[in-house]
């Protein structure tokens, strides 16, 4: 007789989930946001980092509880509202921003680009990608082992190596935060969290956790259900505590002359280097593989598994991934700036109208008119095409001066007048009836004209 108990107790599920769901979630583009933050907002780092935190952690947990809290309690429940095919397109745009086209390359590069490269520069990117995408392929070659490879093994060494270089700052700071003017830091904090447009990738991390749900034998969708939500508060537990910690870090060299003009990535290893000294490029090597590789890790298996769902098995988990590896090898080596060149409008354009059905997910049970959500998401998405290719025209301009455009938010205000117009626009079962109806009429008008 076949047993059907679950594998694994229910708290270690959970915990095992959310530690693959944050490692996957933060990636090294991530790590570089919070310090710049902490600097540029100095003794305000706290307020800007609570900015920070809404518009990064906040829609990235939103995104995953998105998908279990929609009527279906699945992926389609979140975009099918825009319509079937529309909404299956959207998620196959996504699906290859964040996997082979962008994000997964963008992995290799930035971890070569900001560690490799710094330990040894005589060590080519071509021979350090083709390694870096070997063994992502050999962690997700089996689906069901991805969230244990992930929760168990990388996590574990990332966290242990982030703590270090947070306590550090805490115990021995670098400066004390000063105040710094003409910054509003909750502005600051909303722009860069978000800039990182993690919750495009929360959608779709749900499946990975499904995956992992389904082989420890949580066959149940309640129990499915309760396990993701679990995960998701851990993940978001996690971030909160490590963005916060590297906020604050930043905020500490605020005061600092010689950390005033760097950038993103040279501020972060420049702080690194301050704390740990001679240990501080491995250090920050090491942070930078482990959550390069666990993002790769997590993408590539996502990614595996939505092909191969959305082709109906004609295309094989197996034959996806390699192939995303491969690809994502070749993408890899065109060089960081030239991945993010490529990624920035795209991602900036899908980012708002998934915002939109992600929240409206959560309403779901309540309004069961998809015309609402499926209009605003519509608005939303003319608003985020004209933003970005608008620039200075006149156009640009107009949206410019939008409620919270100084936020990269000037789509809420569309997105608004699209739910106000999609609430009076017919339902499909309301056009179907109407239909029938001029149908009746016009067959009757035919039998009254063949009886005369």
């Amino acid at each position: 007789m076949e047993n059907n108990k679950p594998t694994v107790s229910p708290v270690k599920a959970t915990i095992l989930m959310g530690l693959a769901l944050f490692a996957t979630q933060f990636g090294a583009g991530n790590l570089i946001f919070p310090p710049f933050l902490g600097r540029n907002t100095g003794s305000g780092w706290l307020i800007g980092f609570l900015g920070f935190f809404i518009m990064d952690v906040g829609l990235a947990a939103a995104s995953v509880a998105s998908v279990v809290a929609n009527r279906q309690g699945n992926v389609d429940g979140v975009v099918n509202k825009i319509g079937e095919k529309p909404g299956k397109i959207m998620l196959l745009i996504i699906i290859l921003c964040l996997g082979p086209i962008v994000c997964i390359p963008r992995t290799a590069a930035t971890t070569y680009e900001m560690g490799i490269h710094t330990l040894m520069p005589w060590f080519p990117q071509w021979l350090f990608s083709a390694l870096f995408f070997a063994v992502t392929l050999l962690f997700v070659i089996r689906p069901t082992k991805v969230v244990d490879i992930i929760g168990n093994y990388l996590t574990p060494i990332l966290l242990a190596v982030m703590v270090l270089l947070i306590v550090m700052g805490i115990v021995n700071p670098i400066s004390a935060p000063v105040p710094v003017e003409n910054v509003v830091p909750v502005h600051d904090g909303i722009l860069n969290g978000y800039q990182t447009l993690d919750g495009l990738g929360g959608v779709l991390m749900t499946m990975m956790l499904v995956t992992a749900a389904t082989s420890y034998g949580f066959k149940k969708q309640q129990d499915v259900t309760k396990l993701i939500f679990g995960a998701d508060i851990i993940s978001a537990v996690l971030l909160a505590l490590v963005y916060g910690g590297l906020t604050y870090l930043g905020s500490t060299v605020s005061g600092e002359p010689e950390f005033a003009g760097l950038s993103q990535a040279p501020l972060l290893i420049a702080i690194t280097n301050k704390l740990l000294g001679a240990y501080g490029v491995v250090a920050l090597t090491i942070i930078v593989l482990m959550a390069c590789l666990t993002t790769s890790v997590g993408l590539t298996s996502v990614a595996g598994e939505y092909l191969e769902n959305v082709s109906h098995g004609k295309i094989k988990y197996k034959a996806v991934v390699i192939a995303i590896t491969v690809f994502s090898f070749a993408m890899s080596n065109i060089g960081l700036d030239k991945i993010i060149s490529v990624a920035a409008p795209i991602l900036a354009i899908m980012y708002p109208p998934l915002i939109v059905l992600v929240i409206s997910a959560f309403f779901d049970r309540k309004i069961s008119k998809n015309s609402i959500a499926g209009t605003a998401a519509y608005f939303a998405f003319a608003a985020s095409i004209l933003s970005t290719v608008a620039g200075s025209t006149t156009i640009g301009q107009l949206l410019a001066a939008l409620p919270f455009a100084e936020y990269g938010l000037g789509w809420v205000a569309p997105a608004i007048l699209g739910a106000l117009i999609g609430a009076v626009l017919p339902s499909k079962s309301e056009v179907k009836v109407q239909a029938e109806n001029v149908r009746e009429k016009l067959n009757e008008a035919d039998e009254a004209t063949g009886l005369e």
